[in-house]
């Protein structure tokens, strides 16, 4: 049997899978209408199939998420930590599995593919502690023999809709917060990796019955998008996360805005690299090749803008021409691969079409720019000389193409990075100081991940993830970001035999 066969088997993956669980032995029966597949985009093959969630399905999810809550918030905070704990056990045991799985259907080399499962672990781990941290404050009372206090409670069920490009990392710094914050948690993956999402339900679905628990993780694949915006308009969910496009994003807002409920968004970047005339050229090399070919361009954080300084350009585009020669593309599960296919042929189309506009605008190509003709959804990485404020440059290319331009002054450096409708990620290789804290101070980069001598790409769970602008705001894994899972309440007690109002009022004699 081969690898990935057995990967599959021992995630209890079938050729034929339910898109819809609660947990407690439940799962769509639904095996009616169109199938939805799974297709590996390193051969263009069907890997397996699941059939997504009826209307009905949808309506049993949510009612036994909403019953599973009013349980599941007078669970102890320390409680909901251990059985996330477990979680992440059972994660470390099925780690080489997953990480296959992640390879096979998004195409990710196997190290990345790993890389997410254990950005899940670590992501358990984290919220173990921070389940014993879910810290309110007392303030002073201006009224005497008054206490005032803050403190914060269980939001809700949650939906959390999710990209292909991490099918199941970012569920978990999602999931796992909500859980340990007392909520219960639908979870709507992509449909181009739903064999990612059943896996890992069927993972939560033994931890879960082991310790008596139904409801808390719920997964609803859904293809049809009335049944998607059925989700997002729900009012027995609080609170939506989505990872996605920004019109997408967008929508989701508005929807969601209608009924006053939150969001937090995870939505597009177009993150830049400045590289000044002092850098560690090596240093910044091994990044941008990084940044820019890893997942095959396909992450959020992905490293889309070169801007350099005039003086070191030759030098270092020569240093990444030679680096992207030796790029190996290919089977993502081969260990000496670097970079693997685009997701499907809409990916490609895309690549092919954004280098179109590239060379209408008079844009340079360097280095790559090629699809690549053999089974599968290859594409060269690329390297092109272009202009911060060509159209194409300002959009997020969701593709392995780095825009190369250069700069004079920081400042210059800076309003260029700037100088987009995105927010996520930033990064300066730099070995002056002053320029390193004038690129992180208030009148430095404009995102919401700012970075000096590392690279845009690979954020650690300890820090909050998320950008401004267009990125749309959201905070997701470390930090406080525990906050936006729960509700905040403000406490008076007054302990005195007195009623004094606040502000000094006096009301009647």
């Amino acid at each position: 049997m081969s690898t990935s066969h057995s990967a599959l088997r021992d995630l209890g993956i079938q050729a034929v899978n339910s898109g819809g669980s609660t947990g407690n032995g439940w799962w769509s029966g639904r095996n009616d209408g169109t199938l939805l597949p799974s297709i590996n985009p390193t051969t263009g093959e069907q890997i397996a199939g699941v059939y997504p969630c009826s209307a009905e399905d949808y309506q049993r999810i949510v009612k036994e998420s909403v019953e599973a809550f009013r349980a599941w918030r007078m669970v102890p905070a320390p409680k909901r930590g251990e059985i996330v704990r477990l979680i992440g056990q059972a994660l470390r045991e099925k780690k080489d599995q997953l990480g296959t799985l992640v390879s096979l259907e998004v195409g990710k080399i196997k190290a990345e593919g790993d890389g997410e499962v254990q950005e899940m672990i670590d992501m358990a781990d984290f919220v173990v502690g921070q389940s014993r941290m879910l810290y309110g404050a007392t303030m002073q009372s201006e009224r005497p023999a008054h206490r005032m206090s803050e403190q914060w409670h269980p939001l809700g069920p949650v939906g959390v809709i999710t990209a292909f490009n991490f099918p199941v990392a970012v569920w978990a710094w999602n999931a796992f917060l909500a859980a340990i914050a007392g909520d219960t948690v639908i979870w709507k993956p992509s449909p181009k990796a739903p064999l990612c999402a059943v896996a890992v339900q069927q993972i939560c679905n033994r931890v879960m019955q082991q310790q008596g628990y139904s409801g808390i993780f719920s997964l609803f694949i859904a293809e049809q998008p009335v049944l998607v915006e059925q989700m997002v308009q729900d009012e027995r969910l609080p609170l939506i996360s989505f990872t996605g496009s920004v019109p997408v994003g967008r929508r989701v807002a508005s929807l969601v805005g209608q009924r006053l409920g939150r969001t937090l968004l995870e939505l597009s970047g177009n993150n830049a690299v400045i590289v000044d005339e002092t850098a560690d050229l090596n240093m910044a090399t091994r990044a941008i090749v990084f940044g820019a070919v890893g997942t095959a361009g396909q992450r959020c954080t992905t490293t889309r803008r070169l801007i350099v300084h005039e003086s070191c350009y030759e030098e270092l585009i020569g240093r990444l021409v030679k680096a992207y020669a030796q790029v190996q593309i290919g089977n993502p599960l081969e260990k000496e691969v670097l970079m693997g296919p685009l997701i499907d042929q809409v990916a490609v189309e895309g690549y092919r079409a954004a280098l179109d506009e590239i060379k209408k605008e008079g844009g340079e190509i360097l280095h790559g720019g090629r699809v690549l003709t053999r089974p599968g959804y290859f594409v060269e990485p690329t390297i092109v000389r272009a202009q911060n404020h060509w159209p194409i440059v300002q959009r997020e290319t969701f593709a392995p193409i780095l825009y190369v331009m250069t700069f004079n002054t920081i400042d210059d450096a800076i309003a260029m990075q700037n100088d987009v409708r995105q927010g996520l990620s930033s990064a300066l290789f730099s070995n002056d100081v002053r320029r390193s804290e004038r690129f992180l101070s208030s009148a430095g980069s404009d995102c919401g991940i700012a970075n000096v001598n590392i690279g845009t790409s690979g954020a650690e769970i300890g820090g909050a993830f998320g950008g401004e602008k267009e990125t749309g705001g959201g905070r997701e894994a470390g930090s406080d970001s525990w906050k936006a899972y729960m509700r905040r309440q403000t406490n008076t007690v007054n302990w005195g035999t007195d009623l004094p109002l606040a502000q000094g009022i006096k009301f009647g004699s």
